[in-house]
């Protein structure tokens, strides 16, 4: 099993907290279970961090089969149309999102 995170490191602009959670879950998270061959999404909103630790206000995770499925969902037009939603979600963020992929064994 293959899981893709994506970590929004950085910071939502102050009061408008309520605005990018409401505009993720209605916008993004519909073309994020559209994904091809995605088993389980997991979106998760930040509520605490130790000190000192980089802000991540928002992280996501997406399972895959294997290596050949995420492949494949990263080809997929709704992963296009779905950067260029997440483009309109950065005008509520100052940072940057990163990806990492985990092979998960238990």
């Amino acid at each position: 099993m293959i899981v893709r995170q994506a970590f929004f490191e950085g910071t939502v602009h102050p009061g408008r907290e309520a605005e990018f959670r409401q505009f993720v879950e209605t916008r993004l998270v519909p073309m994020w279970r559209q994904f091809p061959g995605v088993r389980d999404l997991r979106v998760m909103f930040a509520l605490s961090r130790d000190d000192g630790a980089p802000p991540f206000p928002l992280s996501l995770a997406m399972r895959f089969d294997d290596e050949a499925a995420l492949a494949e969902a990263l080809e997929a037009p709704i992963r296009f149309e779905s950067r260029a939603v997440t483009g309109e979600l950065m005008a509520m963020f100052d940072g940057r999102i990163h990806h990492h992929v985990f092979e998960v064994v238990a």
